[in-house]
């Protein structure tokens, strides 16, 4: 099957552009000689930021915003705090304590590079300085911002992203397929979901209306992760940038391991089927959100 909408390259775009141009040190004079010696804290931040990536969620947050009649520069940094707090997940889930990698997106993980104490502390800065570019620079106002913050704390505390590694560290989704699916919608799909309900904060539709775009939210996380999964049991190394058969090494619950992967690919099919119809009953151009559920469900990487 063939993607219905090219991927929305002119959100991607504007995203790259902002992340790349994000200064992390203090912009008061006395405050930036006070974190005068962190340039390689900065560098570990910058290292894993902009190692590349289709920048899916942070896209996702601005497509949405269009759809909602939002001009998508007033959701760029909510957007673009998304990201990092994607990033810094990624820095943290790579450590030999959790899931031990030592390639990301084909080049050497953060901690490979600059050490694991270092990349720690990047990841740290990195969650903490998303929340500075909402408080700083998100538009709306006070009530947006605290509205979008509440939003991305509940998607990565404990009944978020990571209340769901924890779960997925422990093994909670081999108890059963019920359990699976609500450790990755907790490890996968709260921060899919904070990146179409941030742009529900700074324009909210009638209640039935944002109701459909948070049904859409949790199937185009449930699909991530299950292709997510199949990817890890055929997908190739030289297109993810990472290690295969990860998951069966580690002996993890997966929905290959689970239902076995002729059923993960009918799950993946079902679910973005049913992303696109919940798309069919919202208003507005919601194409560039059609054309992102096309592309979780065909990537290869």
């Amino acid at each position: 099957m063939s993607t219905s909408t090219p991927y929305p390259e002119h959100l991607r775009a504007r995203i790259e552009e902002f992340l790349r141009e994000i200064d992390f040190l203090p912009a008061d004079p006395a405050a930036r000689d006070h974190a005068a010696g962190t340039e390689g804290l900065v560098e570990a931040m910058r290292y894993s930021l902009l190692a590349g990536g289709k920048r899916f969620r942070p896209v996702l947050c601005l497509a949405t915003g269009e759809a909602l009649g939002v001009d998508p520069g007033r959701l760029v940094p909510a957007a673009a705090a998304l990201e990092l707090i994607h990033t810094y997940s990624l820095i943290h889930d790579d450590l030999p304590a959790m899931d031990d990698d030592d390639l990301r997106r084909g080049k050497p993980t953060c901690h490979k590079a600059f050490g694991e104490d270092a990349a720690i502390l990047a990841g740290d800065a990195l969650f903490a300085e998303a929340v500075r570019l909402v408080c700083e620079r998100q538009a709306g106002g006070p009530a947006v911002q605290v509205g979008m913050l509440a939003e991305i704390s509940r998607a990565t505390g404990v009944g978020g992203m990571v209340g769901g590694q924890f779960l997925d560290l422990r093994d909670a989704g081999l108890l059963s397929a019920d359990s699976l699916r609500r450790v990755h919608l907790l490890k996968t799909g709260r921060l899919i979901g904070a990146c179409v309900t941030c742009a529900l904060v700074l324009a909210p539709p009638a209640p039935t209306i944002a109701a459909h775009y948070r049904s859409f939210a949790d199937e185009l996380g449930l699909l991530f992760q299950i292709v997510d999964d199949i990817l890890d049991e055929v997908g190739s190394e030289a297109l993810l940038g990472k290690a295969v058969g990860a998951d069966a090494r580690r002996g993890k619950a997966t929905y290959v391991s689970v239902h076995g992967l002729q059923r993960a690919r009918e799950l993946a099919d079902e679910r973005h089927r049913q992303a696109l119809a919940l798309l069919n009953a919202i208003p507005g151009p919601t194409d560039d959100l059609a054309a992102l559920a096309d592309h979780v469900y065909q990537r290869q990487s």
